[in-house]
């Protein structure tokens, strides 16, 4: 029995550092208990939210000393550092001040690691879940549109949106998913973003360059789409079901998201669901070949240890979305199809499409099929006072265009894009206050053409490596922060040759050493694009809560694809691309200054911006000596790049009033302006002025919302909101008019409206949350000048007077989310 007791007391200490030890306690404000807030371990995905009286337990935490952040929404987050035993229970309470300011809010976009948003001088816009969901959309970049001032988007249709930031978009703006970017031929006018947009929890938008930490790619800005990993008690499989239903298209979209958590291991998944017929407005009436079916899977897996975490997660694309041309009937203006190839096909006796055909949710025989895969990994390493962190992506987009009426199954258009992403970051110890991080990225990518007919660019295998170096102090009220960095870039293809397919009367790639009768489409190509980049930039904190931010940045992007190698139809756009492989990288100067103040009653923002651009590519229609459009292709036209130097410059406003006398009233402002200006003079003298402006500017926008939110429940009903919007757009008379490339853009105004509310049972557990919205309420008929689908016109004179095809009328959108 003593040898028994002797073995237990020595022992004793082994058993118990086995043991993981908990924390709990009572988050308040002021003398009164505050319901639902978080509690995270800082660091990892450790976390729980408190009860309705603010209590709080996190079982099974890894012994140590860790940081704990208690956060709630309209309240200044509070970190404790503090020591947790093994086998024993600790106790903290905490006690947050209100704060309606967005100062603290951390941001993970564009720097090395996560940071304050006050203390990044580079402007930084972030966009949470909850105002997502107030702003109903087709797809996540025309939320983003809504709700961050100097965003905007071209688009072909409602489900086809590419972010533009202050007036330059395609491969100049980097989207990331959770923080692996996104590869999906993005040179392409015609298809968007290939990401679910009921998975996203969080958008993070840098507005001008962002070379530094991305490399090549992120010249105008990075839109960061973080999807949500969720905190829950162990255990218990929760989730979420979303229902979403657009009037004007039918749009239907479903989702379900599920989440479990066992001890320090998490896991998300998502299954979603979207389908869509023909879009209608006054003018054109339905807009034939405009509809769409998606479905999205995504998956995520993370485990956070004392050593730091590992995070994997996977994604599954498949969208088929119809091509519109626009082709009519000269008389009626009544929507018509192709149902002959381009050598048999007269426009002018195309047959017209049934009023059936406008509403079925039937994929129409000319379409795209874009399908993308993705899987990567998140990973960090704690090293004592530093960190070292590694990501790897995989991804493969896969897209096809089906363009020939009377081979339905032949595709047009028929490519593979393989990438692998890396990523690896060394967080140094902090050193007499200098936090700094080296790092090395870039990615493998290869091309390759399958089964088509069309071959618009070349197979090319290219190869991006980028180190840098970034780092940041704070001096009193003061923050400093920049950083330097050298890009490589190696592309190179081979002779690639086209010849006829005696099979179906097409053209088809022909390989090498039986090339006969066939033509050298793509002549072999080698080169190396290399460059520096780097920003430096600092905070002035006046107070907690006004701030001063200047920055200067220097950006660097090589040319893509198309603007190096194109030389063909793109089926999908309409549009035969001509490339140039003399061109020279992009380096851009941008100079930025912010003023911020978050205030008792209101919120301003005012950020101004000049951006100089050597090298500026740029898209122009191609005329013959006589000014006469050169087409290649019978009903498609030819544009060729170009390249110039540019200027871009701007300002973006916001005024958010939310009076603290009268809590339930709140007036949201905002004012973005751009300018875009071609500085080759000889071409502005030339064209007389034509070619004074650059493309695809979009005009002033000015956006106001009032919103009123109850302050208490009415029976079931519990945070309830009503809201009007007004979205003014002036008149864009500052466009590249050299060869009608484009043409003047009336203004417009469009009103909105929207209302929603949680409905909750007795025992205060959320049952449902509604969201009711009603965009362009009065069906105003407009065409943005950002909306490709304005320039989809067959005749020169119409007998309505109304040319080009015009932007959605008015949509009545309800979505419902059902949390289990």
């Amino acid at each position: 029995m003593k040898k028994l007791y002797l073995y237990f007391i020595l022992f004793l200490p082994a058993i118990v550092s086995a043991q993981n030890g908990s924390l709990k306690g009572v988050i308040t404000s002021g003398s009164e208990p505050l319901p639902f807030a978080t509690v995270v371990l800082t660091g990892t995905s450790i976390g729980t939210t408190a009860n309705e009286k603010g209590y709080f337990e996190l079982k099974n935490v890894t012994p140590g000393t860790c940081e704990v952040m208690y956060s709630a929404v309209g309240y200044t987050a509070e970190k404790f550092k503090i020591l947790i035993h093994a086998g024993l229970v600790t106790l903290l309470n905490a006690n947050l001040k209100g704060n309606s300011s967005k100062l603290s809010e951390v941001v993970i976009t564009g720097v090395s690691r996560a940071t304050e948003l006050r203390r990044n001088p580079v402007p930084i816009a972030v966009m949470t879940k909850k105002e997502m969901n107030e702003n109903v959309n087709n797809n996540i970049i025309d939320a983003i549109v809504k709700g961050v001032p100097g965003v905007n988007a071209v688009t072909t249709g409602p489900n086809i949106s590419k972010p533009f930031i202050r007036g330059l978009g395609y491969n100049r703006v980097l989207t990331l998913y959770d923080g692996i970017r996104q590869e999906g031929q993005q040179w392409g006018d015609e298809h968007g973003i290939e990401i679910d947009q009921y998975a996203i929890n969080r958008a993070e938008v840098i507005k001008g360059p962002a070379s530094l930490t991305y490399g090549s790619d992120a010249l105008a800005g990075v839109i960061n789409l973080i999807p949500a990993i969720p905190n829950g008690k162990d255990g218990v499989l929760k989730g979420d079901w979303v229902f979403d239903r657009h009037s004007n298209n039918g749009m239907i979209g479903a989702s379900v998201g599920l989440s479990y958590k066992n001890n320090d291991w998490n896991y998300a998944f998502r299954a979603t669901s979207k389908m869509a017929y023909d879009y209608s407005n006054k003018i054109d009436g339905p807009v034939y070949n405009t509809g769409f079916r998606e479905y999205n899977l995504s998956a995520i897996a993370r485990t956070d240890k004392k050593w730091g975490y590992a995070q994997v997660g996977a994604t599954l694309y498949d969208n088929q979305q119809e091509i519109p041309d626009g082709s009519r009937d000269s008389l009626t203006r009544q929507f018509t199809k192709q149902v002959n190839e381009i050598a048999n096909d007269d426009i002018k006796n195309r047959p017209i499409v049934s009023n059936n055909e406008f509403k079925s949710y039937a994929i129409s025989p000319l379409h795209q099929h874009i399908q993308h895969y993705r899987i990567y990994s998140h990973n960090e390493i704690k090293l004592g006072e530093s960190s070292l962190n590694a990501s790897l992506g995989l991804q493969q987009s896969i897209r096809r265009e089906y363009d020939h009426p009377t081979l339905p199954e032949q595709a047009g258009l028929y490519v593979v894009l393989n990438t692998l992403n890396y990523d690896l970051r060394y967080n140094l110890p902090a050193i007499t206050g200098i936090e700094s991080t080296i790092g090395i990225n870039g990615m493998y990518q290869a091309n390759r053409s399958k089964a088509a007919t069309d071959f618009p660019i070349p197979d090319y295998n290219l190869f991006d490596a980028g180190a840098f170096l970034f780092a940041r102090k704070t001096i009193g009220k003061v923050d400093i922060s920049g950083g330097v960095r050298y890009d490589n870039r190696h592309i190179h293809w081979s002779n690639f040759y086209v010849g006829p397919n005696p099979q179906n009367g097409f053209e088809q790639q022909v390989r090498l050493p039986d090339t006969s009768g066939a033509h050298l489409q793509f002549p072999a190509f080698k080169h190396v694009y290399q460059g520096f980049s780097g920003s430096l930039g600092l905070t002035y904190n006046i107070s907690d809560r006004l701030l001063l931010k200047a920055n200067v940045a220097r950006g660097y992007r090589a040319p893509n694809i198309t603007e190096i190698g194109s030389n063909g139809l793109d089926p999908g756009a309409h549009i035969v691309y001509l490339g140039n492989r003399s061109f020279n990288p992009e380096f851009s100067l941008q100079e930025d200054i912010g003023f911020i103040a978050y205030l008792k009653d209101v919120d301003l923002v005012a950020e101004l911006f000049n951006n100089h651009i050597d090298n500026y590519i740029y898209q122009a229609k191609l005329t013959d000596a006589n000014g006469t459009p050169v087409v290649i292709v019978p009903g498609n036209s030819t544009y060729e790049y170009q390249q110039s130097k540019a200027r871009l410059y701007g300002a973006e406003l916001t005024i958010n009033l939310h009076p603290h006398t009268i809590k339930w009233l709140a007036l949201n402002n905002s004012l973005a302006y751009v300018a875009g200006i071609n500085e080759n003079q000889q071409l502005v003298d030339v064209s007389n002025g034509a070619g004074k402006y650059l493309p695809f500017i979009p005009p002033l926008h000015t956006r106001s919302e009032i919103k009123a939110t109850l302050q208490r429940s009415l029976g079931p009903f519990s945070k309830i909101y009503f809201k009007a919007e007004m979205d003014a757009y002036a008149a864009q008379n500052h466009f590249y008019a050299l060869d009608h490339t484009e043409t003047a853009t009336p203004g417009y105004t469009l009103f909105n409206a929207g209302t929603g509310a949680t409905i909750k049972n007795r025992a205060d557990k959320t049952l449902f949350e509604l969201f009711l919205q009603a965009d362009n309420l009065f069906n105003i008929v407009y065409q943005s000048n950002l909306n490709r689908l304005k320039y989809f016109e067959y005749y020169s004179a119409s007998p309505n007077g109304h040319l080009g095809i015009y932007n959605i009328g008015r949509n009545i959108s309800f979505k419902v989310i059902v949390p289990f």
